[in-house]
This record gives C-alpha cells, structure tokens and sequence, in this order.
C-alpha cells in the first residue's frame, strides 16, 4: 500500500479486506458519496466521469503492476459503480443503502451484457466496464423504484 497506484486501486486499503472486498470497497466508497452530495448534478457528472476515466488507467496499472488481471483486491470500479448507481438519487439513507444492495446485487449477478463484458474486454477498461453497466443498472433500478413510490 506504499505505492499510490496500488492504494488508490485497492480503495485506499478496503480491497485488503479478508473477504467480499468488493463490498467493503462500496462500502469505503459512501462517505466519498456523501463528500459529494453538495455538489451540482453537472459537477457531480464530471466528477463521475473523472472517476471512471482515471479508473481504466489506475486499474491498468495496478493489474499490469501486480501481474494479475482484474485482482479481487482492486475496487477502484467498485466506486465508480457506486457513483453512478446515486446519481440524481433521492435524499435520505434509505435510498444510500438500496443504491448500494441494488449496485452489489448486478456487479455479484452479472446479468447481460455485463458477464459478456467482463469475460471479453481486457485491461483496465475490462475491470472497470462491468462495474460501470453495474452501475447503470442499479442506477434504472433505483430511479424506478422511486418513481413507482413518489
């Protein structure tokens, strides 16, 4: 964890996790959310955005670095997944903690495309592709089931 690439793609340590890294990664990646609730909806796009973009390089790096594609260490994604999951999402925990089963449920499911992507795609695009669809389908999900409550 002393080399920033590996710190940053291992979710600043939560991809260490003994088990179900990837849910302690999302789980790291909620108070970032909250950081950024105060932001614009444009600004917050940007800033997703960003994330995913510097995401394909900084899981690139990391894998290629430790000889391993796609490592279950690396949760990096698993951010970006989450973000995506909350954008324009309602206010309040109830809606933070559906996002997050909502984004688990699709990146553990992998339904398709998403499994076709993670088998297909390579490098750091391919580890961070299929949490991105993850992403989106959690993100339909939560927005339908909100406006099927409202």
């Amino acid at each position: 964890m002393t080399n920033p690439i590996h710190f940053l793609a291992f979710g600043f340590g939560s991809g260490l996790a003994p088990f179900a890294p990837g849910t302690f990664g999302t789980l790291i990646a909620i108070p970032l959310y909250l950081l950024m609730l105060n932001l614009s909806f444009s600004m917050y796009l940007l800033l997703v955005a960003i994330v995913c973009i510097i995401g394909v390089w900084i899981c690139d790096k990391s894998s290629k670095m430790l000889g391993v594609h796609d490592h279950s260490g690396i949760v990096w994604d698993e951010f970006a997944g989450f973000f995506i999951t909350m954008l324009a999402a309602p206010a309040g925990w109830i809606w933070i903690v559906a996002g997050f089963a909502l984004f688990r449920l699709f990146d553990i499911w992998k339904p398709w495309p998403i499994s076709w992507l993670d088998k297909k795609v390579e490098g750091g695009l391919g580890i961070m592709v299929d949490d991105i669809v993850s992403g989106i389908y959690a993100l339909i999900c939560l927005q339908l089931i909100h406006f099927a409550l409202v």
